[in-house]
């Protein structure tokens, strides 16, 4: 039998490890005193206090082999999240603006006592001419889908990609991202799993890139 507090961790874990890819929102709030919390299979994690926050920011770095375009085809494939994003209960594409800008919504399912967790991200993919660097921002949107009975909306998030080619098929990838979960989740709680959850995920991103439907993937608004 789990007690409160291994209920209550486990609850954070999940929390963590279910929202920190399939946000992948605007890092405005986020400070640049970034600390080096660990590092394990060629993937950094950092974590910095925010002004206005008790939770931490987080930032991924690591070096990816493949194109852009396989990247950027993996994020913005939203309905598969629940294939391969940790506890992701469901990702629906709301409104597809363009081949770079799309709206959806998700909800993380939660073991009790917690609730489960939603939310609607407006994602937005954006490249420069010269460097070829790819920004992929998504601030989260009110509005669009209702907010559930039972379930609690994430309002608070920040986050950013910065995707740079470095040589042939061959990328250095920023992850930054704050996310205050809502609810009655403490946030030293929250900060303590903070740097695990990445390692899982980026670690699972690695090998759902090498599926068949992203292998070779080229997108027009997209320069390898």
């Amino acid at each position: 039998m789990k007690t409160t507090n291994q209920i209550i961790n486990l609850v954070n874990k999940v929390l963590f490890i279910s929202l920190l890819l399939v946000l992948g929102l605007n890092s405005a709030s986020a400070q640049n005193d970034w600390k080096l919390s660990t590092e394990k299979d060629g993937i950094k994690v950092y974590t910095s206090m925010v002004s206005d926050s008790k939770v931490k920011a987080i930032k991924v770095e690591c070096d990816l082999s493949a194109t852009p375009s396989q990247l950027v085809a993996l994020i913005m494939d939203v309905t598969t999240a629940p294939d391969w994003v940790y506890h992701v209960k469901s990702a629906k594409l709301v409104k597809q603006v363009s081949p770079a800008e799309l709206y959806y919504y998700s909800e993380v399912s939660l073991p009790w006592p917690a609730q489960n967790r939603d939310f609607v991200a407006h994602l937005i993919v954006s490249q420069d001419p010269d460097t070829k660097v790819v920004t992929i921002d998504g601030p989260a949107v009110p509005g669009f889908v209702p907010v559930k009975k039972g379930i609690v909306r994430i309002d608070r998030s920040f986050g950013k990609w910065v995707i740079t080619p470095t040589g042939s098929d061959q990328l250095h990838v920023e992850y930054s991202i704050h996310v205050d979960p809502g609810g009655s989740l403490p946030a030293w709680l929250v900060n303590i799993f903070a740097t695990d959850a990445p390692l899982q995920i980026f670690k699972s991103l690695k090998t759902q890139m090498q599926k068949p439907i992203y292998k070779n993937t080229a997108l027009a608004f997209v320069a390898n």
